[in-house]
């Protein structure tokens, strides 16, 4: 027998519920941001502020990190591997995640993240060498793993045909925390030190801030969200038997992990998303020694490039989502490597005008929008590589791009080996600027049955049923645990691009469903 249907309003009901159309699985077929709906929305703000705290958290020591070194007495190779392990913490909670939002759902996801980790916010305030500093960067870097749980429930939400801006927008926004912490943090720091604390104990009471927001985050989120757009829990859905996930952890973990494409797409964002997060943890102190800068004025110029985010990893979303319209999916990677290339080279040139503060900041804003414009056109991709284990896609992508940064700090920024005491943060720049244009090449190795690759077109007779119902077994498509599956699959067919879209119209519609029914019962 199989399994119950979810249920969801009829199309008329659906429109007058809802300010935006809704699909066949219940997903939004637009983005609206300015709306508060529940589900849709309200799981979209949910997750970026989410993450967006969870940016502001991690990357606050990097914005007084000026005056916790002076206060903590620390070297260049500690500060070096102190941000290495920031970066770290999340590497493995973020493919973790992956399975655990595949199997528990995004809502418990983002509120466990939040309080687990709170502690550790608070903990920053009572470091006291480099020890007690690293280690506390690394657990508080553990929340950076939110990454999967804003993807994730937004890719829940979504149309296939948006689904690229939706997870953009929210990501970018959540990223933008990175660079806001830089305005905000210092800010705070004055003011408490205005108030009589001194600055050794102002910078301290400061973590109580984001600490708090953390508390507030988890507690909204469970009151708050929903996990799928019938308007149910997963926890629900299962008792119902909606979703059956008994015995489907190795399922999930195999398709996902086991998917070379997925490799591919986590080497590619460590270099982009990693970039972003080398440059969030070094930006500060290089505008602080390298042009003598006070804290301030440091921290609003670094802060500019994470600000950015606000419209620059949405912009890519929307660029893949727009060339999906009219290449399909080979349109998507190559707009990827096209953007993520870009990037690289002005990463270079950055590091080339190190002695021109105004160009400096001039070409750190071109360089951000490429870089973070390929961030979001990662996850215009990510979501089609596998159905099934979309969440441990999600999480091994996300991990990637840690690691990229924990890689690329650890090479060129770190300072610990005795070559690198004399390479200065400029010349990291460049050499990371190198490793992106190099490492965004195995893009062209991303190839699709059913719609080819970079270079070559698909194999003839391939259809998307037949790549994702490969995910389950017989015996689940005999229990219907597919039929999900099938829905995306259809709504996937967007991804062939403008004119094997129209042929595919112009095919009376009974031969086509009759194809499908003798390989899905296979």
């Amino acid at each position: 027998m199989g399994a119950p249907a979810i249920e969801l309003a009829d199309a008329g009901q659906q429109q007058k519920k809802f300010p935006y159309g809704i699909d066949s699985e219940g997903k939004a077929k637009t983005c609206y941001p300015w709306h508060f709906t529940q589900p849709h929305m309200v799981a979209f703000h949910l997750s970026w502020l989410s993450f967006f705290m969870s940016f502001v958290a991690t990357f606050a020591p990097a914005s007084l990190l000026p005056v916790i070194r002076d206060d903590l007495f620390l070297s260049k190779p500690q500060l070096g591997n102190a941000g290495v392990a920031a970066v770290c913490g999340a590497i493995f909670a973020r493919i973790f995640m992956g399975v655990f939002v595949d199997t528990v759902g995004p809502r418990y996801g983002t509120a466990t993240t939040m309080l687990v980790t709170a502690p550790a916010v608070f903990c920053m305030a009572l470091v006291t060498d480099f020890s007690t500093f690293a280690c506390t960067r690394f657990f508080i870097g553990i929340s950076l793993c939110m990454f999967v749980c804003c993807q994730f429930w937004c890719g829940t939400m979504f149309n296939v045909r948006i689904v690229g801006t939706a997870n953009a927008i929210s990501a970018g926004w959540g990223n933008m925390g990175g660079g806001a912490t830089h305005f905000i943090m210092p800010a705070i720091y004055e003011g408490i030190k205005k108030g009589g604390v001194p600055g050794y104990q102002a910078w301290r009471w400061a973590f109580f801030v984001p600490g708090g927001i953390y508390i507030v985050n988890a507690i909204s989120t469970l009151l708050l969200g929903v996990d799928h757009p019938s308007g149910k829990d997963y926890r629900d859905l299962k008792k119902e038997g909606a979703l059956k996930t008994k015995g489907a952890m190795w399922p999930i973990l195999k398709h996902g992990l086991g998917n070379y494409r997925s490799w591919i797409l986590a080497l590619t964002y460590g270099y982009s998303f990693g970039v972003e997060l080398t440059v969030d943890n070094v930006i500060v102190e290089y505008f602080y020694d390298q042009f003598g800068l006070n804290l301030t004025t440091a921290g609003i110029l670094g802060g500019i490039f994470g600000l950015m985010n606000l419209f620059t990893r949405a912009s890519g979303g929307m660029l893949s989502d727009w060339v999906a319209k009219y290449w399909g999916m080979r349109g998507r990677i190559w707009a990827l490597w096209i953007i993520q290339t870009l990037g690289g080279v002005f990463c270079i040139i950055m590091g080339r005008v190190e002695h021109n503060l105004s160009a400096t900041i001039v070409i750190m804003i071109i360089f951000s929008i490429f870089c973070q414009q390929a961030c979001g056109l990662h996850f215009g991709i990510t979501p089609f590589v596998s159905r099934r284990a979309y969440g441990v896609v999600s999480g091994l992508v996300g991990a990637g791009g840690n690691a990229g940064a924990a890689i690329t700090q650890a090479i060129w920024f770190a300072g610990t080996a005795g070559w690198q005491l004399t390479l200065s943060k400029a010349d990291g720049f460049v050499y990371m600027g190198i490793q992106t244009i190099a490492l965004t090449l195995p893009l062209f190795f991303i190839w699709f049955p059913m719609w080819g690759s970079m270079l070559t077109g698909p194999r003839e007779g391939a259809q998307e049923e037949d790549y994702y119902m490969r995910e389950w077994s017989a015996e689940e498509v005999a229990e219907g645990l597919h039929h999900g599956s099938m829905k995306f699959a259809m709504e996937s067919k967007s991804q062939r691009g403008y004119k094997e879209r129209k042929a595919l119209e112009a095919l009376p519609e009974e031969p086509a469903v009759k194809a499908v029914v003798p390989q899905a019962q296979a």
